[in-house]
Protein backbone atom coordinates (compact mmCIF):
# COMPACT_ATOMS: atom_id res chain seq x y z
CA UNK A 1 0.00 0.00 0.00
CA UNK A 2 1.36 3.57 -0.47
CA UNK A 3 2.23 5.76 2.37
CA UNK A 4 0.45 8.66 3.50
CA UNK A 5 3.94 10.92 4.63
CA UNK A 6 2.27 13.02 7.58
CA UNK A 7 4.59 16.14 8.97
CA UNK A 8 4.08 18.20 12.39
CA UNK A 9 6.04 21.53 12.84
CA UNK A 10 6.09 22.43 16.21
CA UNK A 11 6.90 25.37 18.43
CA UNK A 12 8.93 24.14 21.64
CA UNK A 13 10.70 27.53 22.18
CA UNK A 14 10.64 29.03 25.38
CA UNK A 15 7.61 30.55 25.33
CA UNK A 16 5.61 27.00 25.36
CA UNK A 17 7.37 26.02 28.71
CA UNK A 18 4.66 24.80 31.10
CA UNK A 19 1.22 24.09 30.25
CA UNK A 20 1.37 24.83 27.00
CA UNK A 21 4.22 22.22 26.14
CA UNK A 22 2.34 19.46 28.77
CA UNK A 23 -1.08 20.26 26.84
CA UNK A 24 1.14 19.70 23.59
CA UNK A 25 2.12 16.50 24.93
CA UNK A 26 -1.15 15.46 25.59
CA UNK A 27 -3.26 15.87 22.47
CA UNK A 28 -0.21 14.45 20.72
CA UNK A 29 -1.00 11.20 22.50
CA UNK A 30 -4.90 11.62 21.92
CA UNK A 31 -4.33 11.96 18.41
CA UNK A 32 -2.00 8.95 18.33
CA UNK A 33 -4.76 6.64 19.81
CA UNK A 34 -7.62 8.30 17.59
CA UNK A 35 -5.75 7.44 14.50
CA UNK A 36 -4.59 4.20 15.42
CA UNK A 37 -7.87 2.99 15.42
CA UNK A 38 -8.78 3.80 12.24
CA UNK A 39 -7.99 0.76 9.68
CA UNK A 40 -6.65 2.99 7.21
CA UNK A 41 -4.82 5.15 8.90
CA UNK A 42 -2.72 1.85 10.46
CA UNK A 43 -1.84 0.60 7.00
CA UNK A 44 -0.64 3.86 5.12
CA UNK A 45 -0.26 6.90 7.72
CA UNK A 46 3.70 7.65 8.64
CA UNK A 47 4.70 10.37 10.69
CA UNK A 48 7.54 12.75 11.85
CA UNK A 49 7.70 15.37 14.19
CA UNK A 50 10.33 18.35 14.08
CA UNK A 51 10.45 20.54 16.68
CA UNK A 52 11.81 24.15 16.86
CA UNK A 53 13.41 26.47 19.59
CA UNK A 54 16.93 27.43 19.32
CA UNK A 55 17.53 24.94 16.50
CA UNK A 56 15.71 22.41 15.11
CA UNK A 57 15.56 19.14 15.62
CA UNK A 58 13.96 16.05 13.73
CA UNK A 59 12.10 14.93 17.23
CA UNK A 60 10.26 11.69 15.04
CA UNK A 61 11.69 10.50 11.78
CA UNK A 62 9.36 9.54 9.32
CA UNK A 63 7.56 6.23 11.46
CA UNK A 64 4.97 3.69 10.46
CA UNK A 65 2.11 4.77 12.97
CA UNK A 66 2.02 1.74 14.65
CA UNK A 67 5.83 1.98 15.58
CA UNK A 68 5.37 5.34 16.73
CA UNK A 69 6.86 5.57 20.40
CA UNK A 70 6.86 9.19 21.41
CA UNK A 71 8.93 10.57 24.62
CA UNK A 72 7.69 14.09 26.52
CA UNK A 73 8.71 17.11 24.50
CA UNK A 74 10.35 19.36 26.59
CA UNK A 75 10.50 23.38 26.02
CA UNK A 76 13.86 24.85 27.17
CA UNK A 77 13.18 28.26 29.95
CA UNK A 78 13.80 30.51 26.96
CA UNK A 79 14.80 31.15 23.48
CA UNK A 80 14.17 31.94 20.40
CA UNK A 81 12.05 30.61 17.60
CA UNK A 82 13.87 29.21 14.88
CA UNK A 83 11.19 28.31 12.57
CA UNK A 84 12.81 29.13 9.19
CA UNK A 85 15.37 26.11 10.64
CA UNK A 86 12.42 23.86 10.59
CA UNK A 87 11.10 24.68 7.11
CA UNK A 88 14.75 24.02 5.91
CA UNK A 89 15.16 20.52 7.71
CA UNK A 90 11.81 19.66 6.63
CA UNK A 91 12.57 20.08 3.54
CA UNK A 92 15.84 17.71 3.69
CA UNK A 93 13.55 15.22 5.51
CA UNK A 94 10.95 15.17 2.52
CA UNK A 95 13.13 14.44 -0.24
CA UNK A 96 15.01 12.12 2.08
CA UNK A 97 12.47 10.13 2.95
CA UNK A 98 8.83 11.21 0.22
CA UNK A 99 9.21 8.32 -2.33
CA UNK A 100 8.30 9.09 -5.68
CA UNK A 101 6.68 7.75 -8.22
CA UNK A 102 8.71 6.25 -11.35
CA UNK A 103 8.27 3.96 -14.72
CA UNK A 104 8.27 1.40 -12.46
CA UNK A 105 6.82 2.00 -9.15
CA UNK A 106 3.67 4.26 -7.50
CA UNK A 107 5.18 6.93 -5.19
CA UNK A 108 3.94 8.12 -1.83
CA UNK A 109 0.66 9.99 -1.55
CA UNK A 110 1.28 13.72 -1.16
CA UNK A 111 2.15 14.48 2.08
CA UNK A 112 0.26 16.66 4.70
CA UNK A 113 1.70 19.34 6.56
CA UNK A 114 0.36 20.89 10.19
CA UNK A 115 2.57 23.54 11.73
CA UNK A 116 2.01 24.97 15.16
CA UNK A 117 3.99 28.15 16.82
CA UNK A 118 2.98 30.49 19.21
CA UNK A 119 4.95 33.75 18.12
CA UNK A 120 6.73 34.51 15.40
CA UNK A 121 10.29 33.49 13.59
CA UNK A 122 13.35 34.05 14.88
CA UNK A 123 14.46 33.29 11.54
CA UNK A 124 12.30 35.68 9.33
CA UNK A 125 14.50 36.02 6.69
CA UNK A 126 15.44 32.00 6.70
CA UNK A 127 11.69 31.23 7.26
CA UNK A 128 10.79 33.45 3.87
CA UNK A 129 13.67 31.86 1.80
CA UNK A 130 12.34 28.14 2.71
CA UNK A 131 8.78 29.01 2.04
CA UNK A 132 9.55 28.42 -2.34
CA UNK A 133 11.25 25.03 -1.74
CA UNK A 134 7.73 24.24 1.02
CA UNK A 135 5.51 25.00 -1.97
CA UNK A 136 7.96 23.21 -4.52
CA UNK A 137 7.45 19.86 -2.65
CA UNK A 138 3.15 19.90 -3.26
CA UNK A 139 1.97 18.89 -0.47
CA UNK A 140 -1.85 17.83 -0.06
CA UNK A 141 -2.63 20.32 2.02
CA UNK A 142 -0.88 22.62 4.19
CA UNK A 143 -2.20 24.10 7.99
CA UNK A 144 -0.99 26.37 10.49
CA UNK A 145 -1.82 27.16 13.39
CA UNK A 146 -1.34 30.16 15.39
CA UNK A 147 -1.66 29.36 18.92
CA UNK A 148 -2.32 32.54 21.64
CA UNK A 149 -2.16 35.95 21.36
CA UNK A 150 1.67 36.35 20.35
CA UNK A 151 1.23 34.25 17.41
CA UNK A 152 1.95 36.58 14.20
CA UNK A 153 -0.50 35.60 11.79
CA UNK A 154 0.26 37.21 8.56
CA UNK A 155 3.42 35.46 8.54
CA UNK A 156 1.93 32.33 8.62
CA UNK A 157 -0.74 33.55 6.09
CA UNK A 158 2.76 33.68 3.82
CA UNK A 159 3.33 29.74 4.07
CA UNK A 160 -0.17 28.76 3.60
CA UNK A 161 -3.73 30.14 3.16
CA UNK A 162 -4.86 27.79 5.99
CA UNK A 163 -4.39 29.56 9.26
CA UNK A 164 -6.36 28.65 11.70
CA UNK A 165 -6.03 30.17 14.72
CA UNK A 166 -6.43 28.98 18.60
CA UNK A 167 -6.91 32.00 20.94
CA UNK A 168 -5.53 30.33 24.36
CA UNK A 169 -2.88 27.89 25.21
CA UNK A 170 -4.77 25.63 27.39
CA UNK A 171 -5.42 22.44 27.48
CA UNK A 172 -8.69 22.09 26.23
CA UNK A 173 -7.94 24.05 23.23
CA UNK A 174 -4.60 21.77 22.55
CA UNK A 175 -6.38 19.09 22.65
CA UNK A 176 -9.16 20.39 20.29
CA UNK A 177 -6.80 21.33 17.46
CA UNK A 178 -4.71 17.88 18.00
CA UNK A 179 -8.45 15.61 17.89
CA UNK A 180 -9.04 17.70 14.83
CA UNK A 181 -5.55 17.24 13.39
CA UNK A 182 -6.16 13.14 13.70
CA UNK A 183 -9.38 13.32 11.98
CA UNK A 184 -8.01 15.48 9.22
CA UNK A 185 -5.21 13.09 8.78
CA UNK A 186 -8.17 9.86 8.77
CA UNK A 187 -9.87 11.51 6.48
CA UNK A 188 -7.04 12.17 4.18
CA UNK A 189 -5.94 8.58 4.57
CA UNK A 190 -9.52 7.19 3.56
CA UNK A 191 -10.20 9.84 1.07
CA UNK A 192 -6.27 10.02 -0.83
CA UNK A 193 -6.62 7.41 -3.29
CA UNK A 194 -9.81 8.60 -4.70
CA UNK A 195 -8.78 12.46 -4.56
CA UNK A 196 -4.76 12.41 -4.42
CA UNK A 197 -5.63 15.26 -2.14
CA UNK A 198 -6.55 16.20 1.54
CA UNK A 199 -10.30 16.97 2.60
CA UNK A 200 -10.65 18.58 5.80
CA UNK A 201 -13.57 18.35 8.03
CA UNK A 202 -14.95 21.34 10.25
CA UNK A 203 -12.95 22.55 12.89
CA UNK A 204 -14.06 22.42 16.46
CA UNK A 205 -15.20 25.59 17.83
CA UNK A 206 -12.28 26.48 20.09
CA UNK A 207 -10.27 26.41 16.58
CA UNK A 208 -11.31 29.39 14.18
CA UNK A 209 -9.94 29.52 10.39
CA UNK A 210 -8.02 33.34 9.70
CA UNK A 211 -10.13 35.25 6.89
Amino acid sequence: MRRLPVYIVLDTSGSMRGEPIHSVNVGLQAMFSALRQDPYALESVFLSIITFDVQAREYLPLTPLTDVKLDTIQAPDSGATFLGAALELLIECVDRDVKKTTPDTRGDWRPLLFVMTDGSPSDLHFYRQAIPGIKQRHFATIIACAAGPKAKRDVLLELTDQVYILETLDAASFSGFFKWVSASVTIGANTVGIFDSATLPPPPPEIQLLS
